[in-house]
């Protein structure tokens, strides 16, 4: 079942918390798609807005044709169309702006890779031994030293640089697996 489909049915049945779920799963892939007709982030970031508005007013019905996401971006994409149109009327866009709303785009496109990336590695350490996963953690994302770590899981410090070591290859070794694509070394 699609999650954003299941999403979508509770808020129709009164439940918010669904909007806010289908905003939390969409919101920056949706801002991404209109922004490639749109070619301003932030006007992007609006429309992406006011297609969340318009599930929030207008409840439309999904006739369950497609997936929750083609329909959600169709939304999108009909009201980036309807701006392109009513702007075509009205340009009025300084070159300043274009070239700031190119370098929000390109910080925003670099933030969600990253964030992509993370999810990514935390996808892959779920599949490494419970020591490596362990040793990881605390050495990458709580940024201990090989010291600390080695007094939290009681081992010698050797011990611990030894285990980051595996950990680290059996963690790129899954990655690869998953035709993870990287730029650093883990």
């Amino acid at each position: 079942m699609d999650n954003g489909a299941s999403s979508y049915r509770r808020f129709l049945d009164g439940d918010e918390n669904g909007l806010v779920e289908i905003i939390r799963d969409y919101k920056d892939g949706l801002i991404f798609y209109i922004n490639s007709f749109v070619g301003n982030i932030h006007t992007a970031e609006e429309l992406a807005e006011d297609t969340f508005i318009k599930l929030f007013t207008h409840r439309p019905r999904d006739n369950g044709k497609g997936s929750f996401k083609t329909w959600l971006y169709t939304i999108g994409r009909n009201k980036a169309i309807d701006h392109l149109r009513r702007s075509r009327r009205n340009p009025v866009i300084s070159s300043e702006e274009t070239a700031e709303a190119a370098s929000d785009a390109e910080e925003l496109e670099a933030l969600y890779i990253k964030e992509e990336r993370k999810l990514a590695v935390h996808k892959a350490m779920s599949e490494l031994k419970d020591e490596y996963r362990q040793v990881l953690y605390l050495i990458y994302f709580e940024e201990f030293s090989n010291k600390e770590a080695a007094r939290i899981m009681k081992k010698s410090v050797h011990g611990i640089e030894t285990l980051a070591y595996r950990a680290r290859q059996s963690l790129k070794a899954v990655l690869e697996k998953e035709d993870f694509i990287y730029d650093e070394e883990l």
